[in-house]
């Protein structure tokens, strides 16, 4: 089984890639969510965390579950979070997605009031963590996508690469 990791900033699209990719019959899930993912407490100086002193990480235990259970075909998963590198001996391919800057504070703006990035607050923090943890995205990514174009040619590029 081959385990693929779809990474990015906040407004790339990894929700629609995951999404697309799920309507196609791949098996792909989104862990930015609760049953993957959680908050957790952070040192209020941190500042590269989405929310003062608080933290958005996966749930290590059930993540290394899930990528640690021999299936037949291709697992994707999306996500990003602080500590999704103590499980990349488990993926065999690191995707980043990306987008110019106006185009993801676009979309987070288009997002309903629940999802992160709706507030200007929000944008401010996630304009300030693409400058700072998307460079480091960039280096463990074994492939990088510009998402500017439509979700189903992104998903044809993840296909070809994965």
């Amino acid at each position: 089984m081959k385990r693929v990791l779809i990474t990015g900033m906040s407004g790339t699209g990894k929700s629609a890639v995951i999404q697309e990719l799920a309507a196609r019959g791949c098996r792909a899930l989104d862990l930015d969510t609760p049953e993957w993912s959680h908050w957790v407490d952070a040192a209020p100086p941190d500042g590269l965390t989405p929310a003062e002193g608080q933290d958005w990480v996966w749930r290590e235990d059930r993540v290394r579950d899930l990528l640690s259970t021999p299936r037949d075909g291709p697992l994707f998963i999306s996500g990003c979070a602080e500590n999704m590198g103590r499980l990349f001996p488990l993926i065999e391919t690191v995707i980043l997605l990306s987008a110019p800057v106006d185009t993801i504070m676009a979309r987070l703006t288009a997002r309903s009031a629940d999802g992160y990035g709706s507030t200007a607050k929000e944008r401010r923090k996630v304009g300030e963590l693409i400058a700072m943890i998307e460079p480091l995205l960039r280096q463990a990514a074994h492939h990088e996508i510009d998402t500017t174009g439509p979700v189903p040619a992104t998903v044809d590029e993840i296909l070809r690469l994965a």
